[in-house]
């Protein structure tokens, strides 16, 4: 072991072997001193290298200056707009929306006296034209070039030193350089980590987009989401119009914040009041039916959360969860069982959150289970009441956070009774509270026994 330790360490670059026992040196290992003749003394010296520059974390210079997309819901999720030499990666499935979000984006950044360069490895110069031209952006200044080879973005990013560089899709990238096709792990990785370099040194923003998997992961290899500065996902059904810009990392901002858009004719365009879009097409009186103040980041959004029990003969029920998390339905249905007496073992169950949100915190725990039993009993729950909570394995009722955020929203929309756990902060909107303990409370608050 030692002596691969000193062969590997005989190969570093600059290193210097220094004999131990008479101090002779030579810039190559040797086993036998050829000065004393001593065997086994070679040590290796390592060049001296410029040491690093070393400072504290105390920053007296300006915040780092944001460039406005235009886009409100856009800036919301990158906590406030684009930093100069950031590295963006937009992921999201094919057709949902990524290239004409890209498009918007540049417009706004256009309209504000910047410059921005696509690279479209995907679409030609006309096709690209033909979605401006629906989108109606300011074409006459946009700077559009189809190409896939690395040393070409490259080298118009430096040619026309733009102010924000959009490649679509890192997926269609190639250097020539590298072996493999593009979209190969090795293709992807080394093309996105020499744009990164690209955009430190420079301070162009560089917003890469790609593609996602079945499994909802950024194709091609991990080491992809640790390069880049910030990961938004594009999310939404393809079929519907809603569509959530979430972010999973961001090294400016926040990583709480959820943007809501919806497309339509003229493109991807902000939803000022989520609530009200959700609950727009609620019926009154329907089993199985509860609204839930969910948290997307900073902004309470009440959804809609349904569930639907039908008789079965087969011997293993279904279970499907739509927007909402399939292993903590399971988890409802065993808690429900067991706490609370109610059997699901015959019937399929379905559960769903209207409107096209996906509900992925655990404060929907109540909201849901409540549901399940109104459709288990066919009981409807009052439609001006809404539920939150973290319902635990023994049924019992935890508390989550932005008590009063959910509950001044519920109270905007019109809702009158908000079941709570116990121990929660009290609001002083006027809101009826109702705090309970355990998932049987609740039942009992919602059906009045």
């Amino acid at each position: 072991m030692r002596q691969t330790i000193q062969a590997l360490a005989s190969h570093h670059p600059g290193a210097e072997h220094v004999c131990a026992a008479c101090g002779y040196t030579s810039p190559r290992w040797f086993g036998r001193c050829p000065e004393c003749g001593e065997w086994s003394s070679a040590r290796t010296s390592p060049a001296s290298a410029p040491a690093p520059a070393i400072t504290s974390l105390v920053h007296d210079g300006p915040p780092p200056q944001r460039m406005v997309t235009g886009m409100c819901e856009l800036d919301r999720v990158l906590g406030g707009g684009l930093v100069a030499g950031s590295a963006i990666l937009l992921a999201g499935e094919p057709g949902i929306g990524k290239s004409t979000l890209v498009l918007q984006l540049m417009d706004g950044v256009i309209g504000r006296g910047r410059r921005a360069l696509l690279m479209t490895g995907e679409e030609s110069v006309a096709q690209v034209a033909l979605r401006g031209a629906r989108l109606n952006v300011a074409a006459d200044r946009f700077l559009v070039s189809a190409s896939s080879s690395l040393e070409e973005v490259l080298a118009a990013s430096l040619n026309q030193r733009p102010d924000v560089v959009v490649v679509d899709s890192v997926q269609t990238l190639r250097d020539d350089g590298l072996e493999g096709a593009a979209g190969s792990v090795l293709q992807v990785r080394e093309c996105a980590s020499t744009l990164v370099a690209h955009a430190k040194q420079t301070g162009t923003v560089v917003i890469l987009v790609g593609h996602v998997t079945k499994e909802g992961a950024v194709a091609g290899p991990k080491a992809l989401e640790h390069v880049v500065d910030a990961v938004l996902t594009l999310e939404g059904e393809r079929d519907g119009s809603l569509r959530t810009l979430r972010v999973s990392k961001n090294r400016f901002g926040s990583c709480t914040e959820t943007g809501v858009l919806k497309l339509g004719g003229s493109g991807l365009e902000p939803v000022e009041d989520p609530s009200a879009m959700m609950l727009a097409d609620r019926l009154p009186g329907i089993p199985g039916s509860v609204v839930f103040p969910c948290l997307e980041g900073s902004r309470p959004v009440l959804v809609e959360l349904q569930a639907l029990l039908t008789p079965t003969p087969q011997a293993q029920p279904r279970r499907v969860a739509i927007g909402v998390d399939g292993r903590r339905l399971t988890l409802l249905l065993g808690v429900l069982s067991e706490r609370c007496d109610e059997s699901f073992h015959a019937r399929d169950v379905f559960a769903a959150a209207a409107g096209g949100l996906a509900v992925r915190e655990p404060a929907a725990d109540m909201a849901l289970s409540l549901a399940l039993l109104s459709a288990r009993s066919g009981t409807c729950i009052d439609q001006t009441t809404t539920a939150f909570g973290e319902v635990g394995l023994g049924g019992e009722i935890r508390r989550v956070p932005a008590t009063r955020r959910r509950i001044d929203e519920a109270l905007r929309m019109g809702f009158r009774t908000a079941i709570v756990p116990r121990g929660s902060e009290r609001s002083s909107s006027g809101m009826e509270e109702i705090s309970v303990g355990d998932i049987r409370d609740a039942w009992r608050a919602c059906t009045g026994t």
